[in-house]
């Protein structure tokens, strides 16, 4: 897994409305990066309702939010209007992204192997370096410790 003081991967989004973006076209702004297994879940529909709600208050403080899973961009487009969601979401069809950052794990349910992604946040700056990183989240409260970091990046 990417790690605090380590350079972001600089690897390609697939955004919602199917444009790409380069993880380096973000440079210049922090950046939050949180990684959730599926859409419309609900560990995964908590997490997302809880930047939402903190939306504004990661835009004033000049921070840009993009969730990632594997869902595939009219499935993020659902989710998004369903629970009118003010943060980006981004689809990692080919697993690429999720690699990168280490986050695609075996994971174990009832005694079931599997691939999965694990929850993860990676807060970049607006260098492109990981400064802060949050393996195996627990929702609850997440959204708030990932604002107070970013807000610190300014003090």
């Amino acid at each position: 897994m990417i790690e605090a003081g380590d350079k972001a991967p600089d690897v390609t989004l697939q955004m919602t409305d199917e444009s790409e973006a380069k993880l380096s076209s973000f440079k210049g702004k922090p950046l939050v990066l949180y990684f959730y297994p599926k859409d419309d879940t609900p560990g995964c529909t908590k997490e997302a309702l809880q930047f939402t709600e903190l939306a504004k208050e990661f835009d004033k403080a000049g921070v840009k939010v993009i969730g990632v899973s594997k869902d595939p961009p009219a499935k993020h487009e659902k989710f998004i209007a369903k629970h009118d969601l003010a943060i980006d979401l981004a689809t990692d069809a080919d697993g690429s992204v999720t690699e990168a950052f280490g986050v695609w794990v075996e994971k174990n349910m009832y005694g079931r192997k599997y691939m999965g992604i694990q929850r993860a946040t990676f807060l970049i700056d607006a260098k492109g370096k990981v400064v802060k990183v949050w393996p195996k989240v627990k929702v609850a409260g997440h959204a708030e410790d990932v604002l107070a970091e970013a807000k610190a990046l300014d003090a």
